[in-house]
């Protein structure tokens, strides 16, 4: 960081006393460029004057004027190319297409070694001289100098300073990431319940640490549903278990009459369909999620499906009387996209529960129908229901208190309520009027696939 944070710096710095450097010399040799004009126009006008002026007592006074450049020389040639005059024998020679190119662009402005050169055409009495004025802009390069000395010690003092700040910029960022790491570090699966120190909300090190919180207090609020699911399941398979071999000793025991060991039988085999029923259950919460992507989806009615499991239960529960209505929308037909095996268990499971514990043997299941919302009530009168047990009525082995004298594991309504999400529906419970409990699903209806939605 404290590299990155430098670079950055001196990059910006060299751009920013590079770009000072060369507009400073561009104005300078802009400066210059007027002096050597008005110098040529001067030396030009004196020459060509009326009165006519010695080019001996012109060089007087062009070495002895006030405003001299240094090192100053000037060089008039005539129409041919010819030296009409020049300030100084010494003056190196002139290149003649530099001549042809002053008559060409009427002047022009170039540089030799340190000496700066001007020409420009000069008209006297229809006859087009050129006149060349040279000299050494001494003070403006040493200005020049200076400011390149004065731009490089400023930068590298920069970089040092930037570099020294960025140190201390750097472990500013980093101490509470390395508070973090060390944290984090010492959080395991023992101890899910330590959390990172949140310094500031609002800057992007305590935003982090507030989701990672989040994520700790999900998979803390995971970790112990499947500790308690493992817990849970263990005990309900082990109940059936327990009374099976303790059935089968005692029959093994016994000197039993033919009655007998068929009344042990069927209690034996009414714990192992119970057992069944229970792992089917327990695999199909368990591996749902893992095969939903493989789940196949086909158009269904779910009224056909409601009066199947109907059926079904009737068979178990004879003295149940199940009533299906639809209470609007008979001019649509309650199909959606689902997977047959799953709408069919969940439906099941909640019609089954309804013949449980239904205190007069009767359920209402009431359908609403319109084309965007399929509206499915099942209702039937239970006993009191506390507000948290009706709370957590979907979590996996939790059971009402009404329950205790029913046969059941508390896996049905999670297992339902999977399902009903899987399906892109939703299905919540609520008691209403003359302690009646009700399960309302909803599902939206049409032709699209929940996959798709």
């Amino acid at each position: 960081m404290t590299i990155l944070f430098s670079g950055i710096v001196t990059l910006l710095s060299l751009i920013f006393c590079v770009a000072i450097y060369i507009s400073t010399e561009i104005h300078r040799q802009a400066e210059y460029k007027t002096r050597l004009r008005q110098e040529a126009l001067t030396a030009a006008t004196i020459l060509f004057n009326e009165k006519e002026v010695s080019p001996d007592l012109l060089k007087l006074l062009t070495r002895n004027q006030m405003t001299v450049l240094v090192q100053e020389e000037i060089v008039l040639f005539d129409s041919n190319n010819q030296i009409v005059y020049q300030n100084n024998p010494s003056i190196k020679q002139i290149n003649k297409s530099i001549i042809d190119e002053i008559r060409a662009n009427k002047e022009k402005f170039w540089h030799q070694d340190k000496t700066e050169k001007f020409g420009m055409v000069f008209k006297n009495k229809n006859r087009d001289y050129i006149i060349v004025a040279s000299a050494v802009d001494k003070y403006g390069l040493e200005k020049q100098q200076n400011l390149a000395l004065l731009l490089s010690i400023g930068s590298l003092f920069m970089i040092f300073i930037s570099a020294v700040v960025g140190i201390f910029f750097a472990k500013g960022l980093t101490i509470p990431l390395q508070q973090m790491i060390k944290k984090i570090d010492n959080i395991t699966a023992s101890n899910l319940n330590l959390r990172l120190h949140l310094n500031n909300e609002k800057d992007e090190i305590g935003q982090l640490s507030r989701r990672f919180n989040e994520m700790l207090d999900r998979l803390q609020k995971a970790f112990m549903l499947q500790h308690s699911f493992v817990a849970n399941a263990s005990h309900e398979l082990r109940t059936p278990l327990t009374a099976i071999t303790g059935q089968i000793q005692v029959s093994l025991l016994a000197n039993d009459n033919e009655h007998d060991l068929r009344l042990m039988a069927e209690s034996v085999l009414e714990d192992v369909n119970q057992l069944n029923k229970l792992t089917n259950n327990l695999l199909d919460l368990t591996s749902i999620d893992k095969d939903e992507i493989h789940l196949k989806f086909s158009l269904l009615n779910l009224l056909d499906v409601l009066w199947q499991c109907r059926a079904d239960v009737l068979k178990s529960y004879p003295n149940v009387q199940i009533f299906i209505s639809i209470e609007d929308g008979e001019e649509y037909i309650p199909e959606i996209y689902a997977n047959e095996t799953l709408i069919y268990s969940a439906f099941l499971n909640l019609i089954e529960n309804g013949a449980k514990f239904a205190l007069d043997g009767i359920i209402q299941i009431k359908f609403s129908i319109s084309s965007e919302q399929i509206l499915i009530k099942l209702q039937n009168k239970t006993s009191e229901i506390s507000e948290s047990e009706l709370a957590s009525i979907f979590e996996p082995f939790v059971r009402c208190s009404n329950s205790r004298n029913t046969k059941g594991h508390g896996v049905g309504l999670p297992l339902t309520k999977r399902i009903v999400e899987i399906h892109k529906g939703s299905i919540r419970v609520s008691i209403i009027e003359d302690q009646t409990i009700e399960f309302l699903l909803k599902f939206n209806a049409g032709s699209i696939p929940p996959q798709f939605y």
